[in-house]
């Protein structure tokens, strides 16, 4: 399994103000970029999988906003995380 328990806590360690700080919304993102980093890596073997696709797609959503929160909260914020995941709008 690609996201284990211990994955999860670094994420949210280095993006989140800590390893149970789950809600934060920089914590969220950078899991989001996780799973679609992954999903993506999956679907480029697996050209046909819809049902994945779909779910990629969802996330994105999911991901976009949550970025579209954090810029209307916080502008700093949302220019460091997007700095430090390499995400591009």
């Amino acid at each position: 399994m690609y996201l284990t328990k211990k994955v999860k806590e670094s994420i949210f360690e280095k993006h989140g103000k800590g390893k149970n700080d789950t809600g934060s919304s920089e914590g969220q993102i950078a899991l989001f970029t996780h799973r679609i980093n992954h999903l993506t890596e999956h679907l480029k073997n697996n050209r046909k999988d819809y049902n994945t696709e779909r779910s990629l797609v969802m996330m994105v959503g999911k991901r976009r906003s949550l970025l579209d929160y954090l810029k209307k909260k916080d502008i700093a914020r949302y220019r460091a995380i997007i700095k430090e995941l390499g995400i591009r709008k």
